[in-house]
């Protein structure tokens, strides 16, 4: 374990109170329709909460994998150092979203989870994990949709790389967060970027100056508003149609 990752183990909230019964984010990690026996189960699996300050590491490429982690609280990139020595940036976590599944297969994480801002999780010891969802039919099924849903994820992301053009990669990128902001309960069309520019060209195969020319070819045409790290959907459905209408024309 390298010392980000180390760093992020030196603040652990040991929290039986901390049920996920209670937690406002339940209908985002959890399955629905679980009994009150089932949701009293699946608070025992939750060993701990940890804090990572921003910059820090949850953990790191070549860490043993033990866990699944679910965000409570900030955000977080995936990133994974490429043949080239670039830091490569896979996927962004926020509140609600399971990491640290890339682990599961050879018992060994193959990225590194960065915080981007003071965040906290919920650690879930994975040989727990699958011996209660083996009790918990309900339970085992989301954890597959849990998975599904990174492959669906992964193959969107390669779709995205091979198929769009550097704008449509923009628009794309923030009508996702707009949804994934939407399930959380907050606004779908003006929301504070956690990541920076250059972290978001690393996402969508961009360098830094095209995905800035986006932006602001996207503000002059009035679909976006930029201020800083402040982005405003000006006309979420044009957004849209652009999209469509690209595909359609392929």
């Amino acid at each position: 374990m390298n010392e980000l990752s180390r760093q992020a183990t030196l603040n652990p909230i040991h929290a039986p109170h901390a049920a996920c019964s209670q937690c406002n984010l339940q209908e985002l990690c959890l399955p629905v329709g679980l009994t009150t026996a089932e949701l009293s189960t699946i608070d025992h699996l939750v060993s701990e909460r940890r804090k990572v300050a921003r910059g820090d590491a949850l953990f790191c490429s070549g860490d043993h994998f033990t866990a699944i982690y679910a965000v409570k609280l900030g955000f977080f990139k995936t990133e994974v150092l490429s043949e080239d020595g670039r830091h490569q940036v896979t996927s962004f976590y926020m509140a609600g979203e399971v990491l640290g599944m890339d682990g599961i297969s050879a018992e060994t994480h193959h990225c590194d989870a960065i915080a981007l801002e003071d965040s906290e999780v919920c650690l879930i010891p994975f040989n727990q994990l699958e011996s209660v969802s083996l009790k918990v039919p309900t339970l085992q099924r989301h954890l597959h949709r849990v998975l599904s849903r990174e492959i669906v994820r992964d193959q969107g992301m390669m779709m995205m790389l091979g198929a769009m053009r550097a704008e449509e990669r923009v628009i794309a990128f923030l009508l996702n967060l707009s949804q994934r902001y939407i399930a959380r309960g907050y606004a779908a069309a003006d929301f504070n970027l956690r990541m920076t520019r250059e972290e978001i060209g690393s996402y969508l195969g961009l360098k830094l100056e095209t995905v800035s020319r986006a932006f602001s070819h996207l503000q002059e045409e009035g679909l976006v508003q930029v201020e800083k790290k402040r982005i405003r959907l000006m006309d979420t459905a044009r957004l849209k149609k652009l999209l469509s209408h690209d595909d359609a024309s392929r």
